[in-house]
């Protein structure tokens, strides 16, 4: 099989990844005369093949950088492919004329693909959400693959770092160590384990006597309030009310515009006004 064929499979690494690292290695490096040119095709003349020899040419660097996530637990490949996503948005916005190699423009979209890959699988809750707890993720996971628990001064330290509070740092820290829980037993699960369960610690207030009498309370004064509120209406605009809201066998627009014969639309605007009517009624 041909180069031109390979390429077609090559920005979605599958399981075997050997296989794709050679393919990726087998496309040659560029110059800098030929990436300057090959920039200039694409950002003047929007030349896809050059777009196209821009991103194989690159590949084996997105594997490198993708290699140093490797301790997050996540498959290589999908690391790999969310990288290459990221080459193909630095390509895309490369200017030739800033005189910057396409490797240095790139690693910061290739690591932005795969920062945000990272945060969306690492956990099923998200650790990080702002920029500043972003990068202190970053940062605290490299220093946790070698120490434990960080003491004071080693906490001090990575706070000043990386300018934030120690109570930041001690904050994700904890969430590094924290593990995912599935909140219900699971269906293999007997009674002497399924106990241990989120789902059966949560309080059930169903059957709470003072939210019973909070709920009968507020049912009383809210059908007082629509029971004063209609009498306040007269008897065409109750009878309009009762029959298309409060009655099981509702009525149609049309059916009570037979009944008082006058329009739809003026059973509408009838409708409308009493509902007005009641609202305020109710709110006084």
């Amino acid at each position: 099989m041909g180069k031109s064929l390979q390429t077609v499979e090559i920005l979605a690494p599958g399981q075997n990844l050997n296989a794709y690292m050679q393919v990726v290695n087998s496309f040659s490096i560029l110059t800098a005369e030929e990436e300057k040119e090959l920039g200039e095709n694409l950002y003047y003349r929007e030349d896809l093949e050059a777009a196209r020899r821009l991103v194989m040419a690159h590949l084996r660097f997105v594997v490198h950088i993708a290699k140093s996530y490797a301790g997050y637990g996540l498959s290589q490949g999908d690391l790999i492919q969310e990288g290459n996503v990221g080459l193909m948005k630095a390509v895309k916005r490369f200017n030739p004329e800033k005189g910057v190699r396409l490797v240095s423009f790139a690693v910061h979209w290739i690591k932005a693909e795969i920062h945000e890959f990272i945060l969306r699988n690492w956990r099923i809750v998200k650790v990080a959400t702002t920029k500043a707890q972003r990068k202190l993720f970053f940062n605290l996971r490299g220093q946790k693959k070698r120490l434990a628990w960080l003491t004071n001064s080693e906490a001090e330290a990575v706070a000043a770092d990386l300018n934030v509070d120690v109570k930041n740092v001690r904050e994700m820290e904890t969430r590094l160590s924290a593990f995912d829980a599935a909140f219900d037993a699971g269906a293999d699960e007997d009674d002497e384990t399924a106990y241990k369960a989120p789902a059966n610690y949560l309080e059930d207030r169903r059957y709470d006597p003072s939210v019973m009498l909070e709920n009968a309370d507020w049912t009383e004064n809210s059908v007082a309030g629509l029971e004063s509120a209609l009498e306040l209406l007269d008897d065409r605009s109750r009878d309009i009310l009762q029959q298309r809201w409060l009655s099981e066998d509702k009525s149609t627009l049309h059916d009570l515009a037979g009944k008082y014969g006058v329009s739809a639309e003026r059973i509408r605007q009838l409708e409308k006004n009493a509902m007005k009517k009641m609202r305020v009624s109710m709110e006084a």
